[in-house]
């Protein structure tokens, strides 16, 4: 398990600026039958951990002598700057399970791609699972190697999961599948057309509603 050292933050309110000016992030743990507590966290420590970890792996929490298995739960970052000034950790219990949203890696060349010009149409990039805190998995590894021709495709129930790990989608939702070049192209502009359209629409009938409102009287 993934290790990040905490320390128990005193300072709250205005002083958190000067935490951040520090290179600290505030944060704060809490979960079932847990008291809050607030934290503060090296950011340059974090950021590697969170490069590891992502939001659906148990991480070692210390904060002194104590640790305390927790996921990280959400992050709030400056629209501006986009730097990470909170961090909410969520305690679990290691008995019960939980429900994270879980990255999806493509590995390899569809050969569909490469010999026949096709084109490789994502339809998920990640999905969410149950499992136990201490079973959920980091990623999830999608081969596309076996995507020889067109109309080739991933199923939701050709994941390959570990044990304990339960996907929260349908099995025969399409992950991945392949398309000819042309197909796709037809299908964005025809989308584009259907926006068109719709503008279209909305501007004609505002020229009818318009059109159909009894004239304003002069003032005199």
């Amino acid at each position: 398990m993934i290790s990040l050292n905490a320390k128990v933050r005193k300072e709250v309110g205005k002083k958190t600026k000067a935490l951040r000016e520090s290179g600290k992030i505030p944060a704060v743990v809490y979960g079932p039958g847990v008291k809050n507590i607030s934290l503060e966290i090296d950011r340059l420590e974090f950021q590697k951990i969170f490069k590891e970890a992502g939001e659906s792996s148990l991480i070692d929490l210390k904060i002194g002598n104590e640790n305390r298995p927790v996921l990280i739960h959400e992050i709030q970052k400056d629209p501006i700057s986009n730097k990470i000034i909170h961090i909410d950790f969520f305690q679990a219990s290691l008995k019960e399970e939980v429900e994270v949203t879980v990255p999806l890696v493509f590995e390899g060349v569809a050969p569909a791609i490469k010999e026949l010009g096709a084109t490789l149409v994502k339809n998920m990039t990640e999905i969410q699972v149950k499992a136990l805190p201490q079973n959920l998995p980091h990623e999830i590894k999608v081969n596309i190697e076996e995507l020889k021709a067109i109309g080739n495709h991933i199923l939701v129930k050709d994941l390959p999961l570990s044990e304990g790990v339960t996907v929260l989608k349908k099995p025969d939702e399409i992950v991945v599948s392949i398309s000819a070049a042309e197909k796709v192209e037809e299908e964005l502009a025809k989308e584009i057309e259907e926006k068109v359209e719709d503008v279209g629409k909305v501007e004609k009938e505002k020229k009818e509603e318009e059109a159909a409102e009894p004239p304003k009287e002069e003032k005199k």
